[in-house]
């Protein structure tokens, strides 16, 4: 980049040459683009496709070996538009159904699943995000927190975004959710789920201010509808074999399956369920990390006959190198969950071999922005991309965008059990789940609105508000 001092009517300006080639862009996309073109587009005028005049106050060369035009910081860019200024955070929870109770306390451990609960599990424990921008638009985002898988409570989520996260996110634009997840990210270690939350919410924000759904900001969406996952809690062979008949009788065709009981029981479930459905119905299954590698190994293989997409979390959490183990000796895809939550685990996981298929919350790992490079990056490696979790209303909503946005990228049903667990969802307008599949909100953002009267019914605290 050169300077030429030059006159004008209106002061002192330079000139400025870019060298179009050996890689330095032309003016018409300039790498920053300068504050006085921005805030007056007749101070600037435009010579040819490789000069443009600014104002010699607007200037801030930087010789350090790089040809920039900034403004007045590096790390700090004019914002245009309305801006986050508040931020609301309510914990609730949420009951179960009565039904989802009795059917998670007959079964193995309590919980429907291969984990022994020294508790009962009674329902979902959530955090509602709202960013109130200083137009009066609001962008909201929810998080689903449950310690045994998470690691975090809601208190610890909002303590985190009140003494740190909260303030990469006041004063910003909600467009600008890669600035953002930058900050957040070189700032914050882990803290995925709270920072998914706020990144959720301003993709909702996008939405309310631009008018447009929130897809739009994922690049459209490519599908009306999603096809949908049915969940079939652990329980005795005969109480599975129902669910799996009733919900395919009710068109879903994909069904997740609990096991990790024994290995033996777990054959016996996929058996009866395979012979009652025939092959007319995709089957996963879930083990919760119920067993050691080797096990897994004999576990999966048992009933690898039957066809199975994918076997979920066999061995625990923690343990990448067993999980590699697993998945260099068996043929059906694993996935973690329970051990996956920030996109460097995806790419540990992926490096070591130990997965086949790609696990994605709305939240995580750390928002739609980064499942939107988690999903790329599995599609690159030739992996699935499995979008799931017990959500409320307005994760579902964006777990539903997100799916139809990515739809020929994923290559499996998603799974969002909420609307069936859980007693309400605490949005105002339904979710059309019908058939097996989950039709795209309308309406700008998430297209559906929070229930305030629901909110102050379940909130387990008062709002906690984060001003800039």
């Amino acid at each position: 980049m050169r300077l030429f001092p030059e006159t004008a009517a209106q002061g002192s300006v330079y000139r400025i040459q870019w060298r179009g080639n050996l890689g330095f862009r032309p003016v018409s996309a300039p790498l920053v683009r300068p504050a006085a073109v921005l805030d007056n587009p007749k101070s600037a005028d435009v010579y040819s496709d490789h000069q443009i005049l600014f104002p010699l106050s607007s200037l801030e060369y930087l010789s350090s070996g790089r040809d920039h035009v900034m403004s007045e910081r590096a790390d700090a860019p004019r914002h245009y538009g309305p801006k986050i200024m508040r931020i609301e955070l309510t914990p609730v929870f949420v009951p179960f159904h009565e039904t989802v109770k009795q059917a998670m306390q007959s079964g193995s451990g309590g919980l429907g699943m291969a984990i022994a609960a020294e508790e009962a599990w009674l329902g979902g424990d959530f955090v509602i995000c709202r960013l109130i921008a200083d137009d009066g638009n609001i962008g909201t985002g929810e998080a689903f927190v449950w310690l045994p898988e998470t690691g975090v409570s809601p208190e610890q989520i909002i303590d985190a975004i009140d003494h740190a996260l909260g303030r990469y996110v006041l004063g910003e634009s909600p467009f600008n959710v890669e600035r953002i997840r930058h900050r957040m990210e070189c700032n914050v270690a882990r803290n995925e789920v709270a920072k998914g939350l706020l990144d959720m919410a301003c993709y909702d924000l996008m939405g309310r201010i631009a008018g447009r759904p929130a897809s739009d900001f994922m690049g459209g969406r490519s599908v009306d509808k999603i096809p949908l996952a049915a969940l079939i809690p652990l329980m005795d062979v005969d109480s599975m074999a129902g669910f799996a008949e009733y919900f395919h009788g009710e068109g879903v065709q994909t069904l997740r399956i609990k096991l990790g009981n024994n290995i033996q029981e777990d054959e016996k479930i996929i058996r009866r369920i395979r012979e009652a459905l025939g092959d007319n119905v995709r089957l996963r299954v879930d083990y919760n990390g119920a067993y050691s590698a080797t096990e897994a190994v004999r576990a999966i293989k048992a009933i690898e006959p039957f066809g199975i997409d994918f076997a979920e979390q066999p061995v625990r959490a923690s343990e990448y190198v067993g999980m590699a183990y697993v998945q260099k000796r068996v043929d059906t895809p694993l996935m973690a969950h329970e051990g996956c939550f920030s996109l460097q685990d995806i790419v540990t996981l992926m490096e070591l071999g130990a997965i086949g298929v790609v696990g994605i919350n709305s939240e995580r790992p750390g928002g739609v922005t980064s499942a939107l490079r988690a999903i790329a990056c599995a599609e690159q490696r030739g992996m699935g991309v499995v979008i799931h979790n017990q959500t409320l209303g307005i994760a579902s909503a964006t777990q539903i965008h997100l799916a139809a946005a990515r739809h020929h990228s994923l290559g499996h049903a998603a799974e969002l059990f909420g609307h069936v667990m859980l007693e309400d969802d605490l949005i105002i307008e339904p979710i059309d789940y019908s058939s097996g599949f989950a039709t795209v909100p309308q309406g700008p953002g998430w297209g559906v609105s929070l229930d305030e009267d629901a909110l102050k019914k379940y909130a387990k605290g008062h709002a906690v508000e984060i001003k800039s």
